[in-house]
């Protein structure tokens, strides 16, 4: 199967009021041409998950701007101040999660888990209306799966196959969401034939991969 597919194939899949999860940390390995695409369409409703909210002007961010987004579950927003408006005035809704959960309720849903333990967040207001649940004396509290419609994702390399790797520090949170969505869709920054990526090098293998667009150069 031909994995490799235009922007307008690919948004053919993107629709309102879908969640969708998107790579990056501060915009670092963010799939900068499908966020374009996505504002081009004028896609809205969206429910977003990620790391951060970027900046205005880079990553998420800009769907933020745009008024794109319905509800954030990220760990900070602090670098996007009209994220903190938004919240503020109750115009989006934002969940914040501290960052190891995030990544751990992400990894749950791709594991196929009903969800994981964490003591992080007990005694705060994190705990609030999740279950706690003691283990040998001590509380932890249950956080449940995080699993989109689309994850969106920025490999460095990309093979034809959908094999990906991420250079450095833009592998971030985009190995986790490319297992924990029904559609997965990987922007490649180098796309390069099968067989050109080491597969000791490979960190999200084919399998997870639906499509794949080349980005921007």
């Amino acid at each position: 199967m031909n994995k490799i597919k235009s922007i307008e194939q690919v948004l053919e899949h993107i629709h309102d009021g879908m969640t969708i999860s998107v790579g990056g940390f501060l915009a670092c390995g963010t799939p900068e041409t499908l966020v374009d695409a996505i504002i081009e369409k004028g896609v809205k409703d969206i429910t977003l998950i990620c790391n951060d909210t970027g900046f205005p002007d880079k990553g998420v961010g800009k769907w933020v701007v745009k008024g794109m987004v319905k509800k954030v579950i990220a760990s900070h927003v602090g670098t996007n101040p009209e994220t903190g408006r938004l919240m503020n005035t109750g115009e989006m809704e934002v969940e914040l999660v501290p960052q190891g959960t995030l990544a751990e309720r992400i990894r749950a849903a791709g594991a196929g888990l009903g969800g994981v333990l964490t003591p992080t967040g007990i005694g705060t207001v994190i705990e609030e209306g999740k279950q706690k649940i003691n283990v040998e004396g001590k509380d932890y509290l249950l956080e449940l799966p995080l699993k989109a419609d689309i994850a969106l994702v920025k490999g460095s390399k990309v093979d034809k196959k959908g094999n990906v790797y991420y250079k450095k520090s833009t592998k971030n949170f985009n190995p986790l969401i490319a297992t924990a969505a029904d559609l997965v869709i990987v922007e490649a920054e180098e796309m390069v034939e099968v067989g050109e990526i080491d597969p000791s090098d490979v960190m999200t293998p084919s399998i997870f991969v639906d499509m794949i667009v080349e980005g921007r150069k």
